[in-house]
């Protein structure tokens, strides 16, 4: 890895959840690869599979507050 990409992946890591999870789909997503509409296609139809689950009652929500303060902890 270069000094410059160290650099990047350092302050990288010090972003907020939601950020670095953005910052990690604009990567990926520059890469071009064949499946990445199936996946994306995919991924859309099981967002909506888990929605309608929720509105079921079948699952439960989790605010994002507690998700992240759970990342965070793993982190520390």
């Amino acid at each position: 890895m270069t000094v410059q990409t160290q650099e990047v992946l350092e302050k990288a890591i010090h972003l907020p959840p939601v950020e670095r999870a953005e910052l990690v789909e604009q990567i990926l997503s520059s890469f071009d690869f064949p499946a990445r509409e199936e996946i994306d296609a995919l991924w859309a139809k099981e967002a909506e599979d888990r929605i309608a689950a929720y509105d079921r009652g079948e699952i439960k929500a989790i605010p994002a507050s507690q998700v992240f303060e759970k990342i965070n902890r793993r982190k520390s």
